[in-house]
């Protein structure tokens, strides 16, 4: 599925603003309105990221922080007012991992956002499962191996990278934007055609010759959106 945010604000008019602007992005987006409805939502749902707002009725966004940080490292973007103490906000005590001020530029709210994601993924590569099997599928991720009904099949590193990303994440659907920063970084930046032509040659070695556009097993579609690993059964 595609990245779940918690937006925590007082103000309907921000919230229904940010909601709009996140989701032509395809995020998915959720709304709480104090702190006491803040921790609910999180306690219930599974989000990806929190913009949480200083100042709340019920609970403080810094009480809310901190009970979060207790059960969960989720990433978290404060929203400020100017003269905050924002070196406490950010400290071991609170444990928020970026803030900006408001009023903000949603432009550079939307690149936090990317940015903060993006290292979460890169660190989700690097602690994901040492062997990850599917059906007949194997993949070694620390011997590099991929196999398929016993037969080792062989990729490019590149290759074997967006595998990785995508069957250590399965369902989570990532745009092209995303998997080009992520196993690229920069150096084709801008060029999303170098993602599709990695996708088409991936499913050419991993599946079945009798598949077509509609009938994949692993590498999935979400049209319009990106590309997804299956769920594992």
């Amino acid at each position: 599925m595609e990245s779940k945010i918690l937006i925590v604000d007082d103000e309907p008019l921000l919230v229904k603003g940010l909601k709009y602007s996140l989701e032509q992005d395809h995020y998915v987006t959720d709304a709480a309105y104090d702190g006491k409805e803040a921790i609910e939502k999180f306690e219930k749902g599974n989000y990806d990221l929190i913009i949480l707002d200083l100042m709340l009725p019920e609970i403080d966004g810094l009480e809310v922080c901190q009970r979060i940080r207790e059960r969960s490292d989720v990433p978290i973007i404060m929203l400020t007012a100017k003269g905050e103490d924002m070196n406490k906000i950010l400290g071991l005590e609170y444990g928020a991992d970026d803030y900006m001020t408001k009023p903000f530029n949603i432009l550079e709210l939307k690149a936090r956002i990317k940015a903060i994601l993006r290292r979460t993924i890169s660190k989700d590569i690097k602690l994901g499962e040492q062997v990850i099997y599917v059906d007949d599928f194997m993949i070694n991720t620390l011997g590099r191996k991929v196999a398929v009904s016993g037969k080792e099949i062989n990729l490019t590193a590149k290759e074997f990278d967006l595998l990785i990303l995508l069957a250590t994440n399965p369902g989570k659907v990532f745009s092209r934007e995303e998997l080009l920063e992520v196993i690229w970084s920069y150096e084709y930046f801008g060029d999303l055609r170098t993602v599709d032509v990695h996708v088409r040659r991936l499913r050419e070695k991993i599946e079945k010759e009798n598949s077509d556009n509609n009938n994949y097993e692993y590498i999935l579609t979400k049209w319009g959106v990106g590309y997804y690993f299956r769920n594992r059964d």
